[in-house]
């Protein structure tokens, strides 16, 4: 018992600025990058300067400058645009999608990442639609994780449903934003625990289970695959030194 319990003081922490690092929890492997959403400014990426999606984390960096870390962002279509919200430094690309659909994304509730002044917040979509927070940075996704300390009602504890997953969760003051990948695979449930019970995270949103891909060179991540769409991260240039 003992053990179990600093395992999870382990994981619940608090982090430095940016505080990459692989742990466990449940005997599961995990990566996360844990960030001081106060401290830091944490950006979303989409296009580039011609308007074309960045799609990695490559051409990103060749417009951007160095990542200190980054992770795929949100679901998109073929085309890589993104499937609901999506708002960069003030300016709408993609509006809030609010009703269920077929798919993780329309397993409401579902949800967004915020990137506001006041830092970093993982908000139900009805939430924000009913004015909860002032964004000036957002991305949709889903389904969410967990929700005010609960996991997703539609969640199975027995499912057998399991991929490589990715998200994000968050404090209620919005200073933590810990992003998380899995490193086999794990149902919903066992990922939504991770935030609620490892992390002690109120707020978690899902992000994806096949392309989710980690930018982290502190662990040497440097992950590739098919083409993304939204990426968020931290360019070196906004980290503490």
């Amino acid at each position: 018992m003992r053990a179990a319990l600093l395992g999870l003081f382990a994981l619940a922490a608090p982090a430095q600025a940016l505080d990459c690092r692989d742990v466990e929890f449940e005997g599961t492997p995990y990566a996360l990058c844990e960030v001081d959403a106060r401290a830091e400014r944490l950006s979303l990426f989409l296009n580039d300067a011609t308007g074309q999606p960045y799609g990695s984390f490559a051409a990103v960096e060749a417009e951007r400058g160095p990542l200190a870390f980054a992770m795929n962002g949100g679901m998109y279509h073929e085309d890589r645009r993104p499937v609901g919200l999506y708002r960069e430094e003030g300016e709408e690309l993609a509006p809030l999608v609010t009703r269920p659909g077929p798919g993780n994304f329309g397993l409401v509730p579902n949800g967004l990442l915020c990137l506001s002044d006041e830092g970093a917040f993982v908000v139900e979509t009805l939430a924000y639609e009913a004015g909860n927070r002032d964004c000036h940075s957002a991305t949709q996704s889903g389904p969410m994780l967990v929700i005010d300390g609960e996991l997703h009602p539609r969640f199975l504890p027995d499912s057998d449903s399991r991929y490589i997953r990715n998200g994000v969760g968050t404090s209620a003051d919005g200073s933590r934003a810990v992003f998380a990948i899995s490193r086999r695979p794990v149902t919903f449930h066992e990922f939504g625990r991770l935030f609620r019970d490892g992390l002690s995270l109120p707020n978690a949103l899902y992000f994806d289970g096949s392309i989710s891909r980690l930018y982290a060179p502190s662990l040497g991540r440097d992950d590739w695959g098919v083409r993304m769409g939204p990426i968020v991260g931290l360019l070196a240039a906004d980290a503490s030194p």
